[in-house]
This record gives structure tokens, C-alpha cells and sequence, in this order.
């Protein structure tokens, strides 16, 4: 099926543009979304008749989501969730709960802006893409811990894995010292 884009949609082409794309996804994205028309004789001098009101309604989209996304840039989010000791989630962090985390942080953010490059399913620090408009988009990190402590210490760089090594290891220790006492205070007593 032909259509004509009325914005810039990614991988596909810019607004005003003519693409041949499946029926599916016209039907079901494309024409719904209002991001396209079909390309027939009416809907082109339709399109010509509104070409510049589009372009100027693109342009102050664009401007007030570069303003946004100057703000939203780099931000970091603190999304809490259960998790086993290995570090992995019970479940997965969604765009849902991505968008929830950017709203409480005081930023205005809808699921459907978030990607994922793959679903988060572990503890740490995780890279997420933010689409503000189809020309700007962001780069935030999600910050998945198990408490407000745990995300504070992977956000000055230590991984789940290096705490409970680090955990481990200081156990290990306090029993060998214990072991350590233990045959100082026998060796007194056999002497």
C-alpha cells in the first residue's frame, strides 16, 4: 500500500514523502496513529493544501521536545524491584514502570517514548533510549535495585556481585579470626 507520511517516521522515510509499505502496518500503525495517509489523488492535494501547517506544527513540536529532552539527557532513575541473590529480578522492569520512574522524577513521559534495546531483567545500571519526538530522542539510565541504599552504591559504581563478594569476604574473614581466638584461647589452656 502507498502512503503519504505526515511526520518523519524512523526507517522509513520523512514527512511528504510517498512509501510503499504492507497493508498490516498502514492499517493497523500507520493510518490510526494519524502519522500517514494513503496515497491517492485526493488525500496528495489534501496534503499539499496543509503541507506548510504541518511543517510549522512539526517544527514547535521539535523545539518544545529539544527543550525537554535538554533537561531529561543523562538523567538517571531509580526503579526498585525484588531480586535474588544472584541479581536477578523477579519479573522484568517494562517501559511502564520506565515512564512511571521519569514522572515521579518530575518529567512528563508516556510508555509508548521509552525503548528497549532489551528487556531489563537484572540489577545494575541499564541504558534506555527515550523518543521525544521522531526527530529527538535521549538517553537515560534506569538504576534497578532492591532498596534506596543498593541503588545508591551501583550509582557510585559497585555491581551486586562485587558487594556480596565484598560481604562474603568480610564473613570469611570474622570466622577465620574467630577459628584464629578459638585456638590461641585451647593453646592457653593446654599450656
Amino acid at each position: 500500500m502507498k502512503v503519504i507520511l505526515l511526520q518523519r517516521v524512523a526507517k522509513l522515510g520523512q514527512m511528504g514523502e510517498v512509501v510503499s509499505v504492507k497493508d498490516g502496518y498502514a492499517r493497523n500503525f500507520l493510518l490510526p496513529q494519524g502519522k500517514a495517509l494513503r496515497a491517492n489523488d485526493m488525500n496528495i492535494k489534501s496534503f499539499e493544501a496543509r503541507k506548510a501547517q504541518l511543517e510549522t506544527e512539526n517544527l514547535e513540536t521539535r523545539k518544545e521536545a529539544e527543550v525537554v529532552g535538554q533537561k531529561l539527557d543523562g538523567q538517571q532513575f531509580i526503579v526498585i524491584r525484588s531480586a535474588s541473590d544472584s541479581g536477578a529480578l523477579y519479573g522484568s522492569v517494562t517501559t511502564r514502570d520506565v515512564a512511571e520512574a521519569a514522572t515521579e522524577a518530575g518529567f512528563t513521559v508516556d510508555r509508548n517514548l521509552v525503548v528497549l534495546d532489551r528487556p531489563i531483567k537484572d540489577l545494575g545500571l541499564h541504558p534506555v533510549t527515550i523518543v521525544l519526538h521522531p526527530e529527538v530522542s535521549v538517553k537515560v539510565t534506569i538504576n534497578v535495585a532492591r532498596s534506596k541504599e543498593e541503588a545508591e552504591l551501583q550509582a557510585s559504581g559497585k555491581s551486586i556481585q562485587e558487594l556480596a563478594a565484598e560481604e562474603e569476604a568480610a564473613a570469611e574473614f570474622e570466622i577465620s579470626e574467630l577459628f584464629d581466638e578459638m585456638g590461641a584461647a585451647q593453646d592457653d589452656d593446654d599450656n
